[in-house]
């Protein structure tokens, strides 16, 4: 490649742009939640297959080795804000480009992992984020099935989350004052849906 990609300019005070690193289910899903929601993405893999089947739905679409730090360098990734690494049948290759990712001074590196041990290495080597996609789903997908109310759940720390779900007979026709949600149990009201 002979010179570095140029993207198209976001509507935001900061534009921000993120290089997805690994085409499978979960970086192409990426890569085009994140295009679709007005971002700057470029999409890399090295399976040629994986890039021309998004090329069709991204405009910046790249087959190179991201543990290549010279072939990243060029591709101008470099000048990304956010970078997501997604490889996930080769962990050396994604603890590589998590690791090059970070020498070449971008500014948020998320890396996914198949496994905890996977988790706490890239950890270690001072990966911003690291995500467990599937246990991610399991979870949610757990306490959604535990909590017969639950709609939906969404994590947003440890101890603290959003939740989705019909309230139970014993609060019918109550105000949200009379409920004392917060009070008995911790909670607080963000909508109310009828």
């Amino acid at each position: 490649m002979e010179s570095r990609v140029k993207l198209r300019s976001g509507h935001r005070e900061k534009s921000e742009e993120f290089v997805v690193i690994g085409l499978g289910r979960f970086g192409s899903s990426v890569a085009t939640t994140l295009f679709d929601y007005g971002f700057n993405v470029l999409a890399v893999d090295t399976d040629m297959q994986a890039v021309q089947r998004l090329s069709t739905k991204l405009p910046h679409v790249l087959q190179l080795d991201a543990t290549d730090i010279d072939a990243l360098r060029q591709a101008g990734v470099d000048a990304f804000d956010t970078g997501v690494v997604c490889i996930g049948t080769d962990f050396e290759s994604n603890l590589l480009a998590t690791v090059l990712l970070q020498r070449l001074g971008v500014e948020q590196v998320i890396a996914k992992a198949r496994t905890m041990l996977q988790k706490e290495i890239l950890e270690r080597v001072g990966a911003d984020e690291v995500v467990l996609p599937e246990h991610e789903a399991g979870v949610r997908l757990g306490r959604r099935l535990a909590a017969g109310h639950f709609i939906d759940y969404l994590e947003i720390s440890g101890d603290v989350g959003v939740v989705e779900l019909v309230a139970p007979p014993s609060l019918w026709g109550k105000t949200l004052a009379d409920c004392n949600l917060r009070q008995r149990y911790g909670l607080t009201v963000i909508a109310v849906r009828r």
